[in-house]
């Protein structure tokens, strides 16, 4: 995991532009507004699929300090609010807990939201020259496409 303070760019990975900075900000708020909606899952989830939320939430946390450094390294401003998706996605997981178990059965709704997460992924790679940035977010795109794959059996 590569530690957000301490991140420094890759020389090769070419010069900063503002459409690799918004693709990263775009792939951000995917990821933000991924982690709030496990954040009242967490909350929320029966004890026995509580694992498998915390373990979604984790890596979007991480994601979330890994991308905002690669923005800041591009000189660009982080914005880490989210957006309307973030409330969205809290009040979604809020509403359906007063009314049914938060349990592996909402495993379809999150591999819906992860593939929105995973498209973003994918615009974010293009945007990027070759190099060791274009690289982690490989990497961290393949750690939730791992994530995906352990709770295939959740189905």
């Amino acid at each position: 995991m590569t530690d957000p303070i301490s991140y420094s760019p890759d020389p090769l990975s070419g010069p900063d532009t503002e459409a690799e900075r918004e693709a990263l900000q775009a792939l951000l708020n995917r990821t933000v507004d991924a982690k709030a909606g496990f954040d009242t899952m967490r909350e929320k989830a029966e004890p026995e699929f509580r694992p498998v939320v915390q373990k979604f939430h984790g890596t979007h946390h991480a994601h979330t300090d890994q991308i905002a450094a690669l923005i800041a390294a591009r000189g660009g401003e982080p914005d880490v609010s989210g957006t309307l998706m973030s409330s969205v996605n809290t009040a979604v997981v809020s509403i359906r807990a007063l009314f049914d178990e938060i349990d592996e059965d909402v495993m379809d709704s999150i591999r819906d939201g992860e593939g929105h997460v995973l498209e973003a992924f994918d615009e974010a790679i293009a945007a990027m020259p070759e190099g060791h940035d274009k690289g982690a977010l490989v990497r961290m795109r393949g750690e939730i496409q791992d994530l995906l794959d352990e709770t295939r059996h959740l189905d």
